[in-house]
């Protein structure tokens, strides 16, 4: 069974198309939060990240952080455990 991945983003993002681009190139499903519908969600982000730019990118219960750091903790091959956790 795999990790549910959360990406908080916004539609116009680069940084959040980048992220999108490599779930969809490993085929990972990821359930997307669009901040831009409701500045609640924003607050909700803010609180579960304690970051205010998009993307905010969960593995489960573990707070990935932004595109930057994803690519990172994949070239590090980090990436595939936390997914099968």
């Amino acid at each position: 069974m795999s990790a549910n991945v959360v990406m908080y983003a916004t539609s116009w993002c680069p940084y959040c198309e980048r992220a999108r681009q490599l779930f969809a190139r490993k085929q990972i499903a990821c359930t997307e939060i669009d901040i831009d519908k409701d500045p609640a969600l924003r607050e909700q982000m803010m609180t579960r990240s304690g970051r205010r730019t998009v993307p905010q990118i969960f593995v489960g219960d573990v707070h990935v952080g932004g595109c930057d750091d994803l690519h990172a903790l994949e070239a590090q091959g980090g990436l595939d455990p936390l997914l099968t956790r």
